[in-house]
């Protein structure tokens, strides 16, 4: 199809992408289940007709509300009203505008002047609903900026080595043969970066289970909790199991992982990963009842809780979630937050030790969270907390504190 160089526009490419966002915007689909399908959608589309259709939706979904404006569409998003959100996104992009009915008359001065003009106005500069440009003032002062910047970048594509199956050396030597390129990750010893983004899932190499795809920061929750070969340690909220299989390869197999979680369809994804990446020490239980949590009550060297959370230090690799969540809904995360940290603490042992991990970069769902817990729970101390910003990590948004139950 298109080779799209010298920033010519091809039509079936823009069509896909005015396709997806009326799905996006008005059908209130996910952005990523979105962009898989429309590349799937036409067998001719090349590698670069399918970065052009991912970048474009992915871009068109981040700065949503500075696009409206400068377009002057506001919140309708007619098949009229996406092309000139699109057009705007073209013109600030550089490209050829083609002799297309869509693109009569557009007026590239006021588009660039209006785009220079908002810039300066941090709502649009950054794209963001006003509650939560509040919310982030509110809670970071004088951070929230460069927060709210580095999370409006591209998410860099990371994986983690598989320890139980290979070394990073090796697999790094596999995917170069493979046509990837990666480059090792200075504090994160599990961490191979791409170069370039590429689909990883059709390699070899990952059918084998020799990586899993994981953010830089994930990749130091589990290594925070502190486990040991042999040790039983709960993951609570395993969901579909990527630092559960981090935990297993830390162990080297060895000990018992039990993963919970209140969707049992999730737990299923992970026995399936699990599978490929011969992690034999998990046991997956879906959490049916409170006896779940009841029965396991100080049986564990180590619990992991991965808490629900406003996922705010994620919206790099989920830019549409800026515009799905409501702050009734941070409020309400909050509640669930504090109730799932108050009973599934019950699970540590004497001894044991436990990390509460989000990634959301808000105090009130992190720091303050264990404030008010270790007010109220005496038998347990701080050992040490670590919040990581996507402004100074280049990675996602993530917190942990690393609990001990000291009675």
């Amino acid at each position: 199809m298109s080779n799209l160089k010298d920033k010519k526009l091809h039509r079936t490419l823009a069509f896909a992408v005015i396709n997806a966002l009326k799905l996006i915007f008005n059908e209130g689909y996910y952005a990523d289940k979105v962009v898989s399908k429309a590349l799937k959608s036409d067998k001719r589309f090349g590698v670069r007709d399918r970065k052009f259709i991912a970048e474009t939706i992915y871009e068109m979904v981040r700065w949503k509300r500075l696009y409206n404006e400068i377009a002057g569409t506001k919140e309708h998003y007619s098949a009229e009203n996406l092309w000139k959100n699109f057009t705007v996104y073209v013109v600030l992009k550089g490209y050829d505008l083609p002799d297309w009915n869509q693109f009569i008359d557009v007026p590239v001065r006021r588009i660039k002047g209006k785009f220079d003009e908002l810039s300066k106005i941090r709502v649009f500069a950054a794209s963001i609903p006003d509650w939560l440009d509040k919310l982030g003032s509110k809670e970071l002062g004088e951070k929230w900026e460069t927060e709210i910047n580095a999370l409006n970048q591209k998410a860099k594509v990371i994986l983690r080595v598989n320890t139980l199956k290979t070394t990073k050396e090796f697999l790094q030597k596999e995917l170069f043969k493979e046509g990837i390129e990666t480059v090792f990750l200075k504090n994160y010893p599990d961490a191979l970066e791409l170069v370039e983004r590429k689909n990883v899932f059709m390699t070899d190499t990952f059918k084998k289970g020799f990586f899993e795809m994981q953010d830089a920061s994930s990749q130091l929750v589990a290594a925070y909790l502190d486990v040991k070969p042999g040790m039983r340690v709960i993951d609570t909220c395993a969901g579909a199991g990527g630092k559960t299989l981090h935990l297993a390869s830390l162990m080297q197999n060895k000990g018992q992982i039990i993963a919970l979680d209140i969707h049992a369809h999730k737990l299923k994804e992970l026995k399936k990963r699990a599978k490929r990446d011969g992690a034999h020490n998990i046991e997956m239980r879906p959490i049916e009842s409170t006896k779940i949590i009841k029965k396991l009550k100080n049986s564990a060297d180590r619990v992991l809780i991965d808490a629900p959370c406003s996922g705010l230090g994620v919206l790099k690799r989920n830019p549409d979630a800026k515009w799905k969540m409501q702050p009734a809904f941070i409020e309400e995360i909050k509640k669930v937050q504090a109730d799932i940290l108050q009973r599934y603490s019950s699970m540590v042992k004497k001894g044991g030790k436990l990390v509460y991990a989000t990634c959301s970069i808000l105090p009130s769902e992190n720091e303050e969270q264990i404030t008010k817990f270790l007010a109220n729970n005496k038998t347990f101390k701080l050992v040490s907390q670590k919040s990581i910003l996507a402004s100074v990590s280049g990675y996602d948004g993530f917190f942990m504190a690393l609990l001990e139950k000291i009675e």
